[in-house]
């Protein structure tokens, strides 16, 4: 695996920290800030927007700038954001500051994504997204964490900060490790790009990874009343666990990234199966706090050995449009970090308790194993070769300059 994907991972970890670090630091924003805690809370649906808006707009507004200057760009300008947000003097500029970032965050996943792509065989397009997603999985052992501490010890300004500095770690390494990938020399059209959005199976896809993510982070998002309220755990206790949760998205991600190259839709149905069984589990067995424990583990486990799988086969779907795929595949995990949280409080406030976004998000990974089973269905009625209608109409264009980079990779 070539060193600049590993760097990829490491830009993730800042970017990955920055986005779900504010759950740590909510009650400090808000006196600060002279808001509510839902006010507050604003500021991580701004992120998430944000995110769901950016990366297919930025893929598009990118699609024919070079690869690694785009990348060195939107690395500064998510830089400057946490700066922005470090320094922010109201509530206002510190929104502002998280739809800057999110923007910047969404197009580097996107354009990151496809150069990851580009620099390996077609062999290893789940490793390489395990690579990038494992950075994610860090960032939950580790970047979150670190943030809330940060937050308690030092001020909720500290973690914009730290970020910040990762921000200009991750700036280095993509200056010094991030080879020039070469564009086509017929430039990329945009109708052909957006060719892929013709296929039913990249919409089957796009709601297959958004029903997968959207079922865990409907729990996970209330994980910590679950922990406490009902399960009777003290709060000192909630970092820990959501640490564990992130140990277990770490060990997931390695071993999905290994197995889903040759088996994808195995990958993606025993993982999002166990989910559902973790799932209910979590609804079943709340009162214990051994069992709600052990079961954060497992559930960081299935969610994230799934995503390489997931990441990987809007790859092949639309091989010929690759940052376009990458920026799908981050809008529709955004849609469901966004959907499922929604959905898990408004079990809450409908008065089902903390229990009841265990259920939900069960029912939501359900609905991802039959839209994965109608996925491959669709497939088999294809011939079985994994590669969409739109990617042999498309043509070949973004393959090409694929094949060009992983040459000047491996030279």
């Amino acid at each position: 695996m070539p060193i600049a994907v590993y760097t990829l991972g490491v830009a993730v970890f800042a970017l990955g920290t920055a986005e779900f670090m504010l759950s740590g630091l909510l009650p400090e924003i808000a006196r600060d800030m002279d808001v509510t805690i839902p006010q507050a809370g604003l500021l991580i649906s701004a992120f998430a927007i944000g995110m769901v808006v950016g990366a297919p707009l930025l893929a598009v507004a990118t699609l024919r700038l070079p690869r690694r200057t785009t990348l060195i760009t939107l690395i500064s300008v998510f830089g400057l954001g946490q700066i922005m947000g470090a320094l922010a003097p109201s509530y206002e500029i510190l929104f502002a500051s998280r739809v800057i970032a999110a923007l910047a965050c969404a197009g580097f996943w996107a354009v990151g994504a496809a150069v990851a792509i580009a620099m390996v065989d077609l062999g290893q397009r789940a490793r390489a997204m395990a690579v990038m997603i494992g950075g994610l999985s860090v960032a939950n052992v580790l970047g979150v964490p670190a943030g809330a501490f940060l937050g308690e010890t030092l001020g909720w300004r500290s973690a914009f900060w730290a970020v910040a500095v990762s921000s200009a770690i991750a700036l280095v390494g993509v200056v010094m490790l991030i080879p020039r990938i070469p564009l086509p020399e017929q430039k990329p059209q945009l109708r052909r790009e957006l060719a892929i959005y013709k296929d039913r199976a990249v919409w089957l896809q796009i709601a297959l990874i958004a029903l997968a993510a959207g079922g865990v982070f409907c729990t996970f998002s209330y994980l910590a009343p679950l922990l406490t309220d009902v399960a009777g755990l003290d709060s000192h206790w909630v970092p820990w666990v959501l640490g564990l949760f992130g140990v277990g998205a770490l060990i997931g991600t390695a071993v999905g990234g290994r197995i889903a190259d040759a088996h994808l839709f195995g990958v993606m149905f025993s993982g999002i199966a166990a989910s559902t069984v973790f799932l209910g589990a979590f609804a079943l067995f709340a009162g214990s706090a051994v069992a709600v424990v052990a079961l954060s583990f497992l559930l960081g486990f299935s969610a994230f050995y799934t995503a390489p799988a997931l990441n990987a086969r809007m790859f092949n779907l639309a091989g010929a449009a690759p940052t376009l795929a990458g920026a799908t595949t981050t809008a529709a995990f955004n849609l469901g970090n966004t959907g499922g949280p929604w959905l898990g409080g408004t079990v809450i406030d409908a008065g089902f308790g903390f229990r009841s976004p265990a259920w939900a998000g069960a029912a939501m990974t359900v609905t991802a194993l039959l839209t994965a089973y109608a996925a491959l269905r669709l497939q088999r009625s294809r011939g079985g070769d994994g590669v969409s209608r739109s990617r042999k109409v498309a043509g070949s264009t973004a393959a090409d300059a694929a094949g060009g980079a992983a040459v000047e990779v491996r030279s």
